[in-house]
């Protein structure tokens, strides 16, 4: 059992985080207040799931440290990683309108603290303040729109630009979590970024060996270092 030594978020850190999150950058202080007294601190341990495809929907979460992934699995026992989420990332978030069931498995990758909020608490919250629904439905409209277009990308890219442009959005990723401007450590295996990327695990990996080869990565048991960040765009069209 992991028990965290860090103390409950106050209000002002939990709006703080929240405003990190796209859906909820465009609400005020005052917006995010009512959201935030809503909110709830959870913990996950490493490999702990959050909750597992087809159950029911009910709550939403947002990271507050550490990483989870979402993962869909086949019948057969095959796995597919479908995202990794890090701090300041919502998961879950159509819980907030409706209690369809989930669409896919959430598996904490190491210990995770976040916040939750349930779909009934922001519902109300919605129905009593509609300015704060058309905010959301907006944020919302938005991240599927780069969705769409992510996958229009994908779909004429080849493997070697996927592999990279998924490689350059973990860079960034950690960036935005305190990693410097030199090598970035990505805590990734080549099977996870090769689902992450639409591929097979053999096309990801000769296409991980030529950026070693070309000194750009350096790659270990479940883990890389990009050297060169920057170089990463030269292969991404």
């Amino acid at each position: 059992m992991w028990y965290s030594i860090t103390v409950a978020a106050t209000s002002e850190e939990t709006i703080a985080l929240l405003h990190r999150v796209p859906v909820f950058s465009a609400l005020s202080d005052e917006d995010l207040a009512r959201v935030a007294e809503v909110a709830v601190p959870r913990q996950f341990t490493a490999g702990e799931v959050v909750f597992r495809e087809g159950d029911e929907s009910d709550t939403c979460y947002v990271v507050r440290s550490g990483h989870t992934r979402a993962i869909r699995e086949h019948t057969d026992g095959r796995s597919i990683t479908l995202a990794n989420f890090g701090p300041g990332d919502i998961f879950g978030e159509l819980a907030m309108f409706d209690n369809e069931s989930r669409s896919a498995t959430i598996e904490a990758l190491e210990n995770t603290e976040a916040i939750a909020i349930l779909g009934g608490d922001m519902r109300r919250l919605l129905r009593e303040h509609p300015d704060i629904a058309v905010k959301l439905v907006a944020a919302l409209g938005r991240r599927l729109r780069e969705t769409n277009e992510r996958l229009a990308r994908q779909s004429f890219q080849t493997v070697q630009s996927r592999v990279a442009a998924v490689l350059a959005q973990l860079v960034q990723a950690a960036r935005g979590e305190g990693a410097g401007d030199g090598d970035v450590l990505i805590t990734s295996t080549q099977a996870d970024l090769a689902q992450l990327a639409g591929s097979s695990r053999e096309s990801a990996s000769r296409f991980l060996a030529v950026l070693e080869r070309a000194g750009i990565i350096t790659q270990g048991r479940g883990k890389l270092v990009v050297h060169e960040p920057e170089a990463l765009e030269r292969y991404v069209y």
